[in-house]
């Protein structure tokens, strides 16, 4: 996959060690990766519900307007697109979500996701994919208030219960290695730190700061590793 130009980094992206990282391995090839993110200061439940009930507006982002989900990881994300309305229209409990991501901006982990939402609420979103009716993939963002901000905890499930589920396990484990499963997890507290400073722009309309790096390699936040092959 060809990955666009990266939009400029205007706020600081939050360590992996500023999050509780857990990875868990079960029976038949599943594993859960759970990450504990720090507080949220100054956002509400009532913030995360609209943001990602509006993921595919647009929002002011150093100087111009693009989409939102640009701005949310404007190094890693590539494009998002509601695949399916909700039945009742929008972003809701029952549409789909197209979302298509390299992580640590790197071609070999990018991924072109279809997943449904299954819930979507202020206290969080589900999004899961089946395989015949059986849930393969969940990914679940819960969020709750708490007296130094929004407590966000994300929760990974790769693979599925079943026994006979167990070779589509390890078909899933071989396309997500560990290498990529770090990768994701530096994303994803990259791109939850993130929320902290674009929704209060949402709610007040307050100017822009400065672009303090116009591209990846001039962005002095983020640690780059090397990463293990994928195949």
């Amino acid at each position: 996959m060809q990955l666009p130009q990266p939009r400029p980094v205007l706020y600081p992206l939050r360590s992996v060690d500023t999050a509780t990282v857990r990875h868990l391995d079960y029976p038949r090839g599943r594993r859960r990766i759970t990450i504990d993110h720090r507080p949220l200061r100054g956002l509400a439940p009532a913030m995360l519900l609209d943001w990602f009930s509006h993921l595919g507006e647009t929002m002011l982002y150093g100087g111009e307007v693009i989409d939102r989900y640009l701005a949310w990881h404007p190094l890693d994300h590539i494009r998002w697109e509601l695949a399916r309305p909700a039945p009742g229209g929008g972003a809701a409990d029952g549409a789909r979500f197209r979302m298509v991501e390299a992580f640590g901006a790197r071609p070999e982990y990018a991924i072109d996701e279809l997943a449904r939402v299954e819930k979507l609420d202020e206290t969080g979103i589900r999004l899961v994919k089946r395989i015949a009716g059986v849930p393969v993939f969940q990914l679940e963002h819960t969020w709750s208030a708490g007296a130094d901000g929004v407590h966000y905890v994300t929760v990974m499930d790769l693979g599925a219960r079943s026994a006979l589920f167990a070779p589509v396990n390890a078909v899933l484990r071989r396309k997500f290695v560990a290498a990529k499963a770090e990768a994701w997890v530096r994303h994803n507290i990259e791109e939850v730190g993130q929320l902290e400073y674009l929704l209060p722009q949402l709610v007040s309309g307050e100017a822009e700061p400065a672009q303090r790096a116009q591209r990846r390699d001039a962005a002095p936040h983020r640690e780059h590793e090397q990463a293990e092959p994928v195949h």
